[in-house]
């Protein structure tokens, strides 16, 4: 039988200004990537959904990105190799100080918009992330990309390592996400996610836009809290998974 992790990014509001319906999905998914308050979030935000996320019994993960609250972490920011470690050293530090406040541990890393993309193409970006997470927290596992940079530059660093692929994102050939400007790159039928991921998890294959096939290892199947169907998506991805005999369970 198989089974896989169903995680979200949420966390991601900041002060007054709410995004996405993080208590619903918190109902539906079994691990949580959490904002640091660099691309988005706030001390008060992670607080609060740190502890919602510790009192469902749900993974508690950070979500690092870069300094961009404007852009949501989703420009390209080119920082040296001394920036780039301490800024993952500095938003995992944050994120393993809320999950300890919130009585559990922090278990998983994953890379935000930009900088996840960036580390998907670039090995040595990746390694310089996952490095710095590494010295702060070994055991930590990491979220990667399936079939990009971002797994080899985890396994090239012995890590502990999470395949993940994307419910509401459409594939390049190079198993990369299509840019988010070109037409079809988000998905918002909840009614095409659920089916498509239930197929994608039973090939153990990235089905990309132009119908490829990508055999690899899934771990873990990521949902964003930002997108207005995001919580239908997450129900219809839940329910192909279990209609297909796919065990849901944390990492």
């Amino acid at each position: 039988m198989k089974t896989v992790d169903l995680n979200a990014d949420m966390g991601e509001s900041y002060g007054p200004w709410m995004m996405g319906n993080d208590a619903a999905l918190l109902d539906i998914v079994t691990s949580a990537n959490i904002a640091c308050g660099f691309h988005a979030g706030d001390a008060d935000v992670m607080a609060r959904t740190f502890a919602m996320a510790q009192s469902r019994g749900v993974g508690l993960g950070a979500h690092p990105g870069f300094a961009d609250i404007q852009g949501f972490g989703r420009r390209r920011i080119t920082l040296s190799t001394e920036e780039l470690g301490n800024l993952i050293t500095y938003q995992l530090g944050a994120a393993q100080a809320m999950a300890r406040s919130a009585g559990g541990t922090l278990r998983h890393l994953k890379l935000h918009g930009a900088l996840a993309n960036m580390a998907s193409e670039d090995i040595e970006l990746a390694r310089t992330c996952y490095a710095a997470a590494a010295r702060l927290q070994p055991e930590i596992v990491i979220m990667t990309l399936a079939g990009t940079a971002q797994e080899a530059a985890a396994d090239g660093l012995g890590l502990n390592r999470a395949g993940e692929i994307f419910a509401d994102r459409a594939y390049n050939d190079d198993a990369t996400l299509l840019d988010r400007k070109r037409p079809g790159a988000v998905i918002h039928d909840a009614a095409l996610a659920g089916p498509r991921v239930a197929e994608m998890v039973r090939e153990g294959a990235i089905i990309t836009a132009s119908g490829k096939r990508i055999p690899t290892r899934i771990d873990t199947i990521c949902l964003h809290g930002d997108t207005p169907e995001a919580i239908e998506i997450a129900r219809s991805v839940r329910n192909a998974l279990q209609s297909a005999g796919i065990t849901l369970r944390r990492l």
